[in-house]
C-alpha cells in the first residue's frame, strides 16, 4: 500500500466531510495531539471553526496538569479550548475502562452543539484492538466492524479519519514536528484489557504476521459492510413481523427467520423500543423456550429491565411490571387519577361526576353485560377471548358504582356506565402503562 501522510489523508477526508463545526477530543496524548496539529494547519478544518475539547478524568495524581498542558498547546496553535471535569464510576461493575468512557462521552455530548463534528484520534491499531475485544466478546459481524469512520451520536457526528493510518505513522508526524505529548503511565497498566492486548497480545502476533493490524482492520471493513447489509434486511423483516402495536412481534415467523436475522431483528426491535438488549444466551433461551413450550404456556425471558413474554401468536416486550398494591381502591370524580399500575384514568373532555365512582383492579369473579350485549359475562372469560394477554388483565382499572362494574378501563362500558358517558357528553379514557398499550385482540 502506498505510504499516506496524515495532512493529506486529512485534506482528502475534509473535503468530502458533512458541514458542521469540527472539535477535535483532545487528550494530550500523542495521537490526539498529532490529529489536532494537522487540523490546525489545514484550510478547511479553520473555516469550520476548529476547536478543542479536553476531558479530565481525575484518575491521575497528574490530570489537572494535563489539562493545563493541552490547553497551552491550544493556545500556541490558536484553537479555542475548553477542558472539562468529570466524575468516573469506580465501583459501577463494569470496569474502569468503560466508566471512564461513558464519563468522557456523557462530557463531550453537553459540550457539543447539534451538528458538530467530534474529531477522534483512533487510529488501524485501536481499531484492530477493538476486533480482537469484540470477538472475545463473542461478537457478531456489527461488533466485528469495529469502529466506524462517521457516525451520527446524539445529533452530533463522530468523526474517526485516522482508522486507515497506522499508529507509527502518527508517531512519526509527531517528532517531525517536534510535538510534546502527555505520557499517561496508565497505559502500560496490563491488568486493563486493551491494555494487554496492546502491550502483550498485538505485538506478538506482528512478530509471526506482520501485516496482522491491517488484516484485522480489514476484516473489520468487510464484517461492518455485512453487519450493515443485515440491519438493511433485519429492518424489513421487522416491518413484516412487528404487530399494530410495535411491543409486539410475531414469534413463528422470527423463529423462520435465517440465523443471520434472527438476532438482528430482535435487536434492532427492542432498541426501537427502548429496551435492553440481551446477552446471546438469553436470544438461545428464547428460542428454545419459543420452539419448546406448549401452546398453553406462557414463556418469558428476563434480562436487565427487560421482559419478552409469549402470548397466542405474538411476543411482547416490555419492562418489568411495578407490582400492584394489595386491594387498591380510590374514589374517582373525573379529574386525571394516576394509577399505580402506570397510566392514568381520565374523562374526555374532562367532566365532574357529581357523584364519585370507585376504582379498582381486578379481585376475581367480576361480571360484566357489556352495553347493548344480551348477556352477562365472567369478566376474565371476557378478556380471554378478546385475547387481552394474561399478565395485562390484573392491570386494567375497573368502574364500579358500590358493586356494580360500570366500565372496565376504556374496553367495556355496561349499560349503566354507557349511559352516565351520555349524561356527561364524554368518553373514558384509559392511557395505560408501558406494559399494557395493547387494546382488544
Amino acid at each position: 500500500m502506498p505510504h499516506t501522510s496524515l495532512p493529506d489523508l486529512l485534506n482528502r477526508a475534509l473535503s468530502v466531510l458533512a458541514p458542521g463545526a469540527i472539535v477535535v477530543a483532545y487528550s494530550g496524548g500523542a495521537d490526539s495531539h498529532a490529529l489536532l496539529h494537522a487540523l490546525a494547519h489545514d484550510a478547511q478544518a479553520r473555516v469550520r471553526g476548529l476547536r478543542a475539547l479536553h476531558v479530565d478524568h481525575g484518575l491521575h495524581a497528574d490530570s489537572a496538569r494535563w489539562a493545563a498542558h493541552c490547553r497551552e498547546v491550544a493556545a500556541a496553535l490558536d484553537v479555542s479550548f475548553a477542558s472539562v471535569r468529570v466524575d468516573v464510576e469506580r465501583n459501577g461493575g463494569t470496569g474502569i475502562e468503560d466508566a471512564a468512557r461513558k464519563a468522557r462521552m456523557a462530557a463531550f455530548a453537553a459540550q457539543l452543539l447539534p451538528g458538530d463534528i467530534l474529531a477522534l484520534a483512533q487510529h488501524r491499531d485501536d481499531q484492530a484492538e477493538t476486533v480482537l475485544l469484540k470477538l472475545l466478546r463473542g461478537a457478531g459481524p456489527q461488533g466485528l466492524g469495529g469502529m466506524r469512520g462517521l457516525r451520527e451520536h446524539e445529533k452530533v457526528y463522530l468523526w474517526r479519519p485516522l482508522l486507515e493510518l497506522p499508529r507509527a505513522t502518527l508517531r512519526d508526524y509527531a517528532q517531525a514536528n517536534g510535538l510534546h505529548w502527555v505520557d499517561d503511565s496508565s497505559n502500560a497498566d496490563t491488568h486493563l484489557r486493551r491494555n494487554f492486548l496492546r502491550s502483550e497480545i498485538l505485538p506478538r502476533l506482528g512478530e509471526r504476521w506482520p501485516d496482522a493490524s491491517a488484516a484485522l482492520a480489514h476484516s473489520a471493513n468487510w464484517a461492518r459492510a455485512a453487519a450493515d447489509f443485515i440491519d438493511d434486511e433485519a429492518r424489513k423483516a421487522l416491518a413484516r413481523l412487528q404487530g399494530l402495536d410495535p411491543t409486539t412481534l410475531a414469534w413463528r415467523g422470527w423463529l423462520d427467520l435465517p440465523d443471520a436475522l434472527r438476532d438482528a431483528v430482535l435487536r434492532l426491535w427492542l432498541r426501537d423500543l427502548g429496551l435492553d438488549e440481551p446477552a446471546h444466551f438469553h436470544v438461545e433461551e428464547l428460542e428454545r423456550q419459543l420452539r419448546d413450550a406448549a401452546g398453553d404456556r406462557l414463556p418469558c425471558v428476563r434480562f436487565a429491565h427487560t421482559e419478552l413474554r409469549r402470548y397466542r401468536d405474538l411476543l411482547y416486550a416490555m419492562p418489568p411490571a411495578p407490582t400492584l398494591p394489595t386491594n387498591w381502591q380510590a374514589q374517582w370524580g373525573g379529574t386525571p387519577l394516576a394509577l399505580p399500575a402506570g397510566g392514568r384514568l381520565e374523562l374526555s373532555p374532562q367532566r365532574q361526576i357529581e357523584n364519585p365512582l370507585q376504582v379498582r383492579y381486578r379481585r376475581g369473579g367480576e361480571r360484566i353485560k357489556p352495553a347493548g350485549g344480551a348477556h352477562t359475562r365472567e369478566l376474565r372469560l371476557l378478556l380471554q377471548e378478546t385475547g387481552v394477554p394474561p399478565w395485562r388483565r390484573a392491570r386494567i382499572p375497573l368502574i364500579c358504582r358500590g358493586d356494580e362494574l360500570l366500565g372496565v378501563g376504556d374496553l367495556y362500558l355496561s349499560d349503566a356506565g354507557e349511559s352516565l358517558c351520555r349524561e356527561l357528553n364524554a368518553r373514558i379514557v384509559w392511557s395505560a402503562g408501558v406494559d399494557s398499550t395493547t387494546r382488544l385482540g
